[in-house]
């Protein structure tokens, strides 16, 4: 988790909301990544997506068995999907979304008897770090966003 806040922590300087995601195997760091829907203009472009085609190409399979995710939010419910497709068997998160969580928050698809796959999850870990990251990112749009622009000479 350590090192899905340090990858959250370089997401501002290109303008990214501090999220990111690790994905490990047996010890090993497969894919990282942090958010770029704001850069690539993707609504796709979630953390945990990202770093889930990376694991899957670095393994060379979809399946992403014997695998854990390590995110600092919660995941929402494309990602959540996302992780149930690749077969992702653990997910280890930070903070709660209380607006878009699919792991319990919002949403919990994590344990439903339709779906062909069940992920065990485990929340709160770091939970301070992770939530302070993002309020943080938050706070400092709000204070540049709060600052009368000037206007033009007329």
């Amino acid at each position: 988790m350590r090192v899905a806040l340090e990858e959250a922590a370089r997401a501002p300087a290109i303008g990214e909301v501090p999220i990111a995601a690790v994905v490990v195997r047996e010890g090993k760091i497969l894919a990282q990544s942090h958010n770029y829907r704001e850069l690539w203009q993707d609504p796709t472009a979630h953390a945990e997506v990202i770093a889930i085609r990376a694991a899957a190409t670095a393994l060379g399979t979809w399946r992403l068995t014997e695998t854990t995710l390590y995110v600092t939010v919660e995941p929402c419910a494309m990602c959540l999907g996302a992780i149930i497709l690749a077969r992702i068997p653990r997910v280890v998160f930070g903070a709660k979304d209380p607006k878009a969580g699919a792991c319990g928050s919002v949403f919990d698809f994590t344990d439903e008897p339709k779906l062909n796959h069940r992920v065990e999850v485990l929340g709160g870990v770091l939970e301070q770090e992770s939530q302070s990251l993002i309020q943080t990112f938050f706070r400092g749009l709000r204070e540049t966003s709060d600052v009368p622009k000037q206007q033009p000479p007329q």
